[in-house]
């Protein structure tokens, strides 16, 4: 069986049908905004003088780049190695590879 999607734009600024969906940057963040051929030029020539003063920082395919965000790591996980030697002596069912099992990580805490 063949299905067919059709998905049509319709413009952010005035509801009707959208051309494109024109990517820009502001302070950070991305943002995504669908657009009439009209709307899209509006857009284009209001943000030209700021383009040609700016200057270009490195991005994917001309997209602007995504906020940095820095992630923390607070909780201290205990060394996988550790876990799967403490489960093996006490004789519970770990792999020799890959994911430990919850119910593993959960018995070594209670027992440390």
């Amino acid at each position: 069986m063949a299905q067919r999607v059709v998905v049509t734009l319709f413009d952010d600024i005035d509801g009707g049908e959208a051309a494109e969906t024109v990517v820009f940057g502001l302070d950070g963040k991305s943002y995504e905004i669908d657009l009439n051929q009209a709307n899209a030029k509006k857009l284009r020539k209001v943000l030209a003088p700021y383009l040609q003063a700016g200057r270009k920082q490195a991005g994917a395919g001309g997209r602007p780049p995504r906020a940095l965000t820095s992630y923390k790591h607070t909780a201290l996980s205990p060394d996988p190695a550790a876990v799967r030697a403490w489960a093996r002596s006490h004789r519970l069912d770990v792999p020799p590879r890959g994911r430990i099992p919850k119910r593993v990580y959960e018995a070594f805490a209670e027992a440390n």
